[in-house]
């Protein structure tokens, strides 16, 4: 009895183990490319990066002493508070979107937005 026990046992960890290496050997690897901001578009403050700041930010930057992201407000309070320097990856704004509790709040599309608007002048027009 206790021989067949053992060898029911070494057949059912033999399967498991060969169920999980098949499991995991099929499994098929993607690459995850981020989109990058179209680099012949010129992106505008209020209609293109504005928006962005309203939708994911200005909620809980509406008025605060760190930096104001309301409509109106917000381009003075990123330059005053030199959030939107060159070179573009290492800036405050962009930093903070990209890494944190910020970096789930915009898509990667509108980062690639920001990175490209910041690295063409990061202009309020």
């Amino acid at each position: 009895m206790n021989q067949k026990f053992n060898m029911i046992r070494r057949m059912l960890a033999a399967f498991v183990l060969f169920a999980g290496i098949l499991g995991f050997s099929s499994c098929e690897k993607y690459t995850f490319i981020p989109p990058v901001a179209d680099p012949d578009a010129t992106y505008y403050f209020q209609a293109d990066i504005q928006p962005i700041l309203t939708a994911n930010c200005a909620s809980c930057h509406d008025g605060t002493p760190v930096v104001d992201l309301r409509d109106g407000t917000s381009f003075a309070a990123l330059t005053k508070g030199k959030f939107i320097t060159a070179p573009a990856e290492t800036s405050k704004l962009y930093s903070k979107l990209t890494g944190g509790s910020h970096a789930t709040k915009a898509t990667d599309a509108e980062k690639a937005k920001i990175l490209k608007w910041i690295n063409d002048g990061a202009l309020n027009n």
